[in-house]
């Protein structure tokens, strides 16, 4: 069969092949097998939550059916941030927690994202059991009678103690700070007013009437504009967008002006090296972020690392180097100090702390950094064979890259959610990388676009 999981989990439109009701619960009788062959307990405990997708609930059932049926106790914390998912699983000494989420995608799309007990995605070797059980006869248990899996409502509770945790993050208040949320009609819906009206800050909410279909939808981390539109108009402090399920930030300053994930990692990496916490002088991130992230912060004495593309990897590397920061342009921010994952809410509060402890805004702190002009283009694909099989990419590829003669980069790669390839130009002049980067998008648009 076809690998199921990708670099976050399964995703893809809901209620067709792969991702069905009969696929959800086989894989939650799987992952309970799993799972105890490598934890040795008579009983699991497994968390389960949600984003606001109206596929959600019908996932949902599935898979906790499933897990039920092999004699998991599941506690369903219903809508929940996915790095809430990741802190409870640890909180209630569970065994593995369970998203059904498909974060920034549109509405049609879900997905099943699995922790570890540790709360740290689930490790891929564990994955590729699951996907060998799945392709073979069903040996999960069928418990009976008192055995089988207790079905634990855990919504509130759920919520209290990880808006709890979040702000155990942050030692300080927020009164007259004037913030604009945007929750992208999704899981921090609820959540986030909750933690930031209960540190004291004034807070205009934008994105937090979810219908089940607009999550994402011109709103949120990935669509700033009605953030930046708020924070102009009313003269707020700050804004922070979230994606669906929680675990990016995007900022916008008080000027209007949009801050992604390399401006918080400068921000964050500089102040923490100059009051000794950033562990080891190094920030982790990936082959994406700007290059002007880079010589922000060889100023400043701190060394990057650089992983290819994903929080996992961005993470799987902080934990092996012993960093306690990291993370993606896009917004995925790893504080390891306070979680175990990427968590929106905490990362604002991460950059927040800063501005306290500097009395700076964002825009004054900002300033530390100086883009290189960077132009990324989309192309979406029906299929994703090895891009230098392409015929003519590679020859023109490098022939371009030694025009740019090291003042550059280009990046291609594929999308690990999306049939999406994805250009990535970075230079000196605009108009040189746009063009630079239409051409070889039109080279892979030619071969294999949609």
């Amino acid at each position: 069969m076809t690998r199921l999981f990708g670099t976050d989990g399964i995703r893809a439109l809901a209620n067709a092949a792969p991702l069905t009701t009969e696929l959800a619960f086989r894989l939650g009788r799987q992952l309970v097998a799993t799972l105890l062959e490598h934890h040795h307990v008579d009983k699991l405990r497994l968390v389960v939550g949600r984003d606001t997708r109206q596929s959600g609930p019908m996932l949902e059932g599935a898979l906790v059916s499933g897990a039920l049926s092999a004699g998991a106790d599941v506690f369903a914390t219903g809508v929940l941030p996915t790095p809430g998912i990741a802190h409870l699983t640890r909180h209630l000494d569970a065994h593995g927690g369970v998203v059904i989420s498909a974060s920034h995608n549109p509405f049609e799309d879900n997905g099943i994202k699995i922790f570890s007990s540790t709360g740290a995605k689930f490790p891929d070797d564990w994955e590729d059991e699951i996907e060998n059980r799945l392709a073979q006869a069903d040996l999960a248990p069928k418990p009976t009678g008192a055995d089988v899996g207790r079905w634990v409502p855990h919504r509130h509770a759920a919520e209290a103690e990880y808006a709890a945790h979040a702000v155990g993050t942050f030692p300080f208040d927020l009164r007259g700070l004037h913030i604009v949320l945007d929750c992208a009609n999704g899981a921090t819906y609820r959540v986030a007013p909750r933690v930031f009206e209960g540190l004291g800050a004034r807070v205009t909410v934008l994105g937090a009437e979810p219908d089940g279909q607009n999550i994402n939808l011109d709103c949120g981390a990935l669509h700033p504009a009605g953030v930046q539109e708020r924070v102009r108009a009313t003269g707020a402090d700050l804004g922070l967008a979230f994606d669906g399920d929680g675990d990016r930030l995007i900022c916008v300053d008080e000027l209007g002006e949009v801050r992604d994930g390399d401006y918080v990692l400068a921000v964050c990496a500089r102040h923490l090296a100059a009051v000794d916490r950033l562990r080891g002088g190094v920030l982790v991130t990936t082959v994406m972020a700007n290059l002007g992230l880079e010589h922000s912060l060889r100023e400043a004495g701190i060394r990057t690392i650089k992983t290819q593309v994903g929080d996992r990897y961005v993470l799987e590397e902080m934990v092996r180097i012993g960093a306690n920061l990291g993370g993606e342009q896009s917004g995925h921010l790893l504080f390891l100090d306070h979680t175990s994952t990427g968590d929106g809410i905490v990362s604002a509060l991460q950059l927040l702390a800063v501005m306290r402890e500097t009395g700076q805004p964002l825009s004054a702190l900002a300033a530390c950094l100086t883009k290189f002009p960077q132009v990324l283009v989309n192309v979406p694909v029906r299929r994703k064979p090895p891009l230098e099989s392409i015929e003519g990419l590679t020859p023109r590829l490098e022939s371009l890259e030694g025009r740019m003669n090291g003042a550059g980069r280009i990046l291609l790669r594929y999308s690990g959610t999306e049939l999406l390839a994805r250009v990535m130009v970075e230079g000196q002049e605009q108009a040189e990388i746009e063009k630079i980067a239409h051409e070889l998008a039109g080279i892979i648009r030619q071969a294999i676009g949609q």
